[in-house]
Order: structure tokens, then C-alpha cells, then sequence
């Protein structure tokens, strides 16, 4: 019963990003299905992949307090409004760090933005500080984002991808976790 409830409430919140951003809903499934395969090649336990399923699935929940007028912009946005995108990770992680079952997804969601090289955000997390499922997270969330077609371009080929993906090794990506996602997710 608790799983189920779980489950229930986790898809609940997801399908009320969808419902602010249509194209969130795509999105956060595809990232919650690659975050669960990379998990498993990069070896984590069954308990682990299933954090990084879920965690993919929530990433993006704090979006929903941002305007889908920002969110679906065509052009570039101004520093306001980049300021209030780069809070969703905050926002996320307030909605839900008190819940006992989520508090760890809560921790995940809240680091999806940090870079290996500690330019990312919110706290500027380098290396092995950012938790090894926010890394998860953050490969499967930059792949999604360049294959999909966005309100300001033009979805990437899946070679210039993997070629972002792999020129991002060791700056935005772990240097492993670049490796077993080339080696495995294709």
C-alpha cells in the first residue's frame, strides 16, 4: 500500500508540471526512463535505480511556479528571468523535502543543475559532492533537452548530442558517468 501511494502521489505532482507545460510531461517520463537506465549500467542497486526513476520524474516540479510564458519563450530570456528558472531546483526541493518517502528525491532534484566543474546551481557543487543520482539526473535531463524540439530551437541529431554530451566530460558531466552513458545509452 505505501509503495502504491508512493507511486500515486509522484505522478500526481508530475502530471501537474504537464498541466502547466505541455511539454514537460514528455520530458520528465523520458528523463525518469533514461535516469533508470543509466542507473542500472552505471550499477547501482535496485533500490537506487528506482530514486533515480523517481527522481527524473519530479526534477522539474518547482517549474510550476514559474510562468509558462517564460518557460515556452522563443527568444533569449533576461537575467530576471533566467533568475527564476535557475529556482526551480529550490522550489522542487522545498515541495518535497518533509515527506519521509521523498526526502531523498527531494536532495536529488535539488543538485539535476549542478556541474562536475562547480558551475552549476544552485550551491556550486563540484565532483563527488554532488549526489551520484543528481549526476544521473543531469545526463539524462541535458540528453532529453537536445533531442527534443524546445520552443527556441530545433531538436539536435543524436550524433551532435553524444558529440555535446562527450565535450561536456569532466565540465558539466562526472568523467564516468559520461563514459557509461556513451557506452550504453544509445
Amino acid at each position: 500500500m505505501q509503495q502504491k501511494f508512493k507511486r500515486e502521489v509522484i505522478l500526481s505532482l508530475s502530471n501537474l508540471l504537464a498541466i502547466h507545460d505541455q511539454y514537460t510531461e514528455g520530458h520528465n517520463q523520458q528523463v525518469a526512463k533514461l535516469s533508470k537506465d543509466l542507473a542500472r549500467a552505471a550499477g547501482l542497486t535496485k533500490s537506487e535505480i528506482e530514486k533515480a526513476y523517481w527522481s527524473g520524474m519530479l526534477h522539474d516540479i518547482g517549474k510550476t511556479l514559474i510562468p509558462v510564458s517564460i518557460l515556452t519563450k522563443n527568444g533569449p530570456l533576461t537575467k530576471e528571468e533566467f533568475f527564476r528558472i535557475k529556482k526551480h531546483p529550490e522550489w522542487a526541493y522545498r515541495a518535497l523535502k518533509d515527506s519521509a518517502e521523498l526526502k531523498d528525491i527531494a536532495k536529488y532534484v535539488l543538485h539535476h543543475h549542478e556541474k562536475w566543474d562547480g558551475s552549476g546551481y544552485p550551491d556550486q557543487l563540484t565532483g563527488t559532492e554532488i549526489p551520484l543520482i543528481s549526476q544521473i539526473v543531469s545526463i539524462a535531463d541535458a540528453w532529453d533537452a537536445m533531442t527534443s524540439n524546445r520552443a527556441y530551437r530545433k531538436a539536435l541529431s543524436r550524433k551532435e548530442a553524444f558529440k555535446r554530451i562527450k565535450i561536456n566530460r569532466g565540465k558539466q558531466f562526472s568523467p564516468w558517468l559520461t563514459d557509461v552513458f556513451l557506452d550504453n545509452i544509445s
